[in-house]
């Protein structure tokens, strides 16, 4: 059973009868000295042990560089949270320190506009996806850097040494096995930053501010970095034990053999898995609730593979477990907390939120939903999103919903508001629930204990997460809030949270929203005569786009939908929008035709206008920019990939570094709903 032992492949040439001192070297095994093999085999043995110990003070350095931009993030974040112009200025005359603020304002402000002209834009789509430029900037300085580090400190060279009793035979060794060796253990150390980029209780976005699902890109591709190295490893030492020892293949055999090395071949096979089915056809051949359970389960099994195949190196598999547990924890924990409220015995405990439905049917594009209740917990802010279980459908499956509802501090209960369109999966299956209740709910012979005339469905909240998209918006920016389908969930919290305000004269704000059918306006008929009463700045700058208004016209009646039927009431933009005045906010009391631009569809007589009606959002934004009095311009948006995608473009080509250093305006911020990049 000896040669089963772990540690015996690295110890065969190692003479350990002959060890007057064994010499510990963390991470690899120990070393005989002095070294009574030959003198090809003791240099061999000089550059492999030396190798390995400047690979663990890389990995050391690596870790330090991640922390240190880290903190430095951290401090930055807060000096300039605690003095927007960047820097404190020395006592001197107003003139000169207005000046000098001046200056650096607009240096400060120049500097991540010229930033977005150049690395906004998508990168090469075909092969990273609908990505910015700077995401994949961040990954190849990664990688350059990982590769400075996995070849620094290594000696080269080629030494013939004989091989015992086979007189005439010889082994080739160089350098290519401390290289091998130099990328495992790289690839060893970066499997604890791999996990913490795909934490949703994320340590990074705690320190960096930047929402969790930023963090998606470079897991994903941190994996393949890991699985290159991982590769390289194998590949190098396969080269070394197949063919460059001798006698083969009796070399060979005893090597594969090993216990080490037979978990070796687990880890890389789990590997290869992890990565197939991470990638894009992955994902859609097995359906992504399965791709991310199967996730889970290969990548823990995985790190147990790697650890039984080199066990000194579970100093970097101990945090990533460690990180990954507190993960889980915080996240059930969360959960619990959020949903621990009196039940209707009076009794504390767990209780599911039960949200009131309204059933949107559309059997071309999928049926939407619509959940709204009212639940015991602190405010979220707005950009935030929840994940969403429904427990009559499955307890392992949970979605992130963006609420489409205004979270009030201070109040004891909040609003929750969401509407998703069914495509499949779990969806189809809570849709027709849904469409079911909903038809049981307007019979009147049916009187379903539970029902209460209204369909319900339980729901299970985890959350908060994301970004907090309000939190560093200028008082006098401008906004523009571009929404496709049911992304409207994205950018009207923005709105509502604007109109709960007082409002700047100056300040410019339009609403886009493209729709397939005029029908689809109903959904968030409630939020958008909110809008249209509270909103001064709004009330002429609400279009919608109807792109297949020729659909309506085939298969629709020519009728005024509910947001169309309302009656007028005064506006009294001052007061105060509360989840009680939003929940009596209804479309049969409050207009907001008037509010409302309706392209694809004429509103007189609700016949057909134009057959198909989108925006051209390049000319959209070119014109809101142009046309605003003073102050940055903020973009808010949410919809399918390519409108992303477009906005990204057209956003980057409407900044000017030059303009905003000049003291002129062309300083255009985009934010967008980076969940769709899942």
């Amino acid at each position: 059973m000896a040669d089963l032992k772990i540690l015996t492949a690295r110890q065969h040439i190692q003479n350990q009868s002959a060890a007057s001192v064994v010499e510990p070297h963390w991470g690899y095994a120990d070393r005989v000295v002095p070294c009574v093999n030959d003198a090809g085999s003791c240099n061999y043995l000089d550059i492999v042990y030396a190798a390995h110990d400047m690979g663990m003070y890389y990995t050391g350095i690596i870790w330090a560089t991640i922390g240190g931009i880290l903190i430095l993030w951290a401090i930055g974040r807060h000096f300039l949270r605690a003095h927007p112009s960047g820097v404190a200025l020395p006592e001197k005359s107003p003139e000169d320190v207005n000046k000098r603020r001046n200056a650096i304002q607009r240096f400060t402000t120049a500097v991540p506009t010229y930033a977005r002209q150049y690395l906004l834009p998508d990168a090469s789509r075909f092969i990273f996806g609908r990505v910015t430029r700077t995401q994949v900037l961040t990954l190849v300085t990664l990688v350059g850097y990982l590769t400075i580090w996995s070849f620094v400190g290594i000696g080269w060279g080629t030494w013939i040494t004989p091989v015992k009793n086979s007189p005439g035979v010889y082994n080739t060794r160089s350098s290519i096995g401390p290289f091998a060796d130099r990328v495992g253990v790289i690839a060893y150390a970066l499997t604890p930053l791999s996990i913490m980029l795909s934490s949703r209780e994320s340590i990074l976005s705690l320190v960096t501010g930047l929402p969790y699902q930023s963090f998606n890109f470079l897991h994903r591709w941190l994996g393949y970095v890991i699985f290159l190295q991982s590769s390289i490893h194998t590949i190098g030492w396969c080269v070394v034990e197949l063919r460059l020892y001798q006698p083969q293949p009796k070399v060979g055999l005893a090597w594969i053999k090993q216990l080490y090395m037979i978990w070796g071949v687990v880890a890389m096979i789990l590997l290869l898995f992890l990565v197939v089915l991470s990638t894009p056809w992955g994902i859609r051949a097995t359906g992504y609730e399965a791709f991310r359970k199967l996730h889970y389960v290969l990548a823990m099994v995985y790190i147990g593979a790697c650890w039984g195949h080199w066990e000194q190196l579970k100093v970097f598999l101990i945090p990533g477990l460690v990180v990954w547990l507190i993960d889980r924890a915080v996240r059930l924990g969360r959960t619990a907390l959020l949903h621990y409220n009196f039940l209707p015995s009076g009794h504390m405990g767990f209780r599911a939120a039960p949200a009131d439905i309204t059933f949107f049917k559309d059997e071309i594009n999928g049926d939407v939903v619509r959940l709204d209740f009212d639940h015991p917990q602190d405010a979220w802010s707005v950009g935030q999103h929840f994940y969403i279980m429904f427990p009559e459908g499955s307890i392992w499956q949970s979605h992130p919903f963006t609420p489409l509802s205004l979270p009030v501090f201070g109040a004891d209960t909040q609003k929750h508001s969401y509407i998703f369109r069914a495509k499949g999966g779990e969806t189809r299956k809570i849709a027709e629930l849904s469409a079911k209740r909903s038809a049981r709910a307007a019979d009147p012979q049916d009187s379903h204990e539970g029902l209460m005339g209204n369909a319900r469905l339980s729901v299970v909240l985890q959350g908060p997460y994301g970004e907090q998209t309000m939190r560093d918006l200028a008082s006098d920016s401008n906004i523009l809030c571009i929404a496709g389908g049911t992304g409207i969930t994205y950018v009207l919290p923005v709105l509502l949270d604007l109109a709960s305000k007082p409002q700047n004269r100056d300040r410019k704000m339009s609403l886009v929203w493209v729709v397939r059918h005029r029908g689809d306006i109903d959904w968030v008929a409630p939020e958008l005569a909110i809008l249209k009463q509270k909103c001064r700045n709004l009330r002429a700058a609400m279009h919608i786009y109807v792109t297949r208004a020729a659909e309506d016209a085939h298969h629709e009646p020519a009728v005024p939908t509910v947001a169309e039927k309302a009656v007028d009431t005064p506006c009294s933009p001052t007061k105060e929008i509360t989840p009680v005045a939003m929940a009596k906010s209804s479309a049969s009391s409050v207009s907001v035709s008037s509010a409302l631009s309706v392209h694809g569809v004429s509103k007189s007589e609700l016949n057909l206008d134009h057959l198909q009606a989108r925006p051209d959002l390049r000319l959209l934004v070119e014109e809101f920019v142009s046309s605003t009095v003073r102050g940055r311009t903020d973009v808010f948006a949410s919809g399918p990939g390519g409108l992303i995608s477009d906005l990204r473009s057209i956003v980057a080509g409407v900044n000017s570094g030059a303009g905003v250093w000049r003291g002129r305006e062309g300083d255009v911020r985009l934010t967008c709903d980076d969940r769709l990049e899942w």
